[in-house]
């Protein structure tokens, strides 16, 4: 469902989305597992076909910290980085709650699943233009923003081949980098 039209999620969408897929709502019963496998999305910036094929076990523990060893399924690319600590005790906890094992998928349901109830909860909720590529959007926007706009920064957590793919994807048109440069002038 990624296209040029999907946005990328505002933090306050992303919280009401997934607190309402957690309660449910009208027409739709609460589904833990798919706002779970969002949130992951949210917070790894990985593709939704990526998250839906994880197993806890390929979070490995590296001395101090955790890492995810894979190779993105769209691009084939392989992808080693830092899973937050927060949130391996947060897929850890999700398994255990759910018996899980380790070795088994985490999230054994389809893309097309997790499309279609996104698309009930966005239009529930007077969404538009809500994918699940948009929080994926959202993860890159976030980190774009949070991190002094660093676009190669983001380029790179998202294995993209190059920056203007990136600025196009988080949505940094022609007129916010002409509307910059005007801002950004500082005559001595």
């Amino acid at each position: 469902m990624p296209n040029k039209k999907t946005a990328a999620l505002t933090a306050e969408q992303y919280r009401e989305i997934i607190n309402t897929m957690r309660e449910g709502g009208a027409g739709f019963r609460p589904n833990p597992r798919i706002a779970t496998a969002l949130v992951l999305e949210a917070n790894l910036g990985l593709r939704i076909e990526d998250i839906l094929s994880l197993h806890l076990k390929d979070i490995i523990r590296d001395g101090s910290r955790y890492r995810l060893d894979i190779t993105e399924n769209k691009t084939k690319k392989k992808r080693t980085f830092t899973v937050p600590f927060q949130i391996y005790q947060y897929v850890e906890n999700y398994c255990l709650k759910n018996n899980i094992r380790e070795d088994e998928i985490i999230f054994p349901i389809t893309e097309r699943t997790v499309q279609k109830y996104l698309a009930k909860v966005a239009d529930h909720l007077g969404y538009e233009n809500i994918g699940t590529h948009s929080f994926r959007k959202y993860y890159a926007t976030d980190i774009y923003n949070s991190n002094d706009h660093d676009i190669v920064l983001v380029q790179n957590l998202l294995q993209h081949s190059s920056a203007a793919i990136t600025q196009r994807y988080i949505g940094i048109t022609s007129e916010k980098i002409e509307k910059a440069i005007e801002e950004h002038v500082h005559l001595i």
